[in-house]
């Protein structure tokens, strides 16, 4: 019963307070950022040389033009590991949308997807 009212993407009383701890410390947060920033230009940058559509993102996920087989994409970073989004409930059934990582989780969902796209 409480996993169907809880809210997505809810965290522990213990999360929050690391959360609010970092967020209180400037150079963590200038770090974060800056590692953010360069990693959605690169990781745009890659997928597009890659002959994907990426949207222009301010935020920290990329949202990804995938095509048709978005679905079954999903489905096999999924069982490889990677966690992306679908994002057919949103009207968007060709595109996911990926969260920034560290560099090495986006190398990972790069080394990855070629895979995911060729299985699909």
């Amino acid at each position: 019963m409480l996993n169907r009212i809880r809210q997505p993407f809810n965290v522990s009383s213990v999360a929050l307070a690391a959360a609010a701890a970092a967020l209180d410390d400037p150079q963590h947060v200038e770090r974060t950022v800056a590692v953010a920033t360069s990693e959605r230009g690169r990781l745009s940058a890659v997928l597009r040389e890659r002959g994907f559509w990426v949207a222009p993102s301010a935020g920290n996920f990329l949202l990804l033009h995938i095509g048709s087989q978005a679905a079954a994409v999903y489905q096999r970073l999924l069982h490889a590991g990677i966690i992306v989004r679908p994002v057919a409930n949103y009207g968007l059934g060709e595109y996911l949308r990926v969260s920034l990582g560290t560099i090495a989780d986006n190398e990972r969902f790069l080394a990855a997807l070629p895979g995911a796209m060729q299985h699909a």
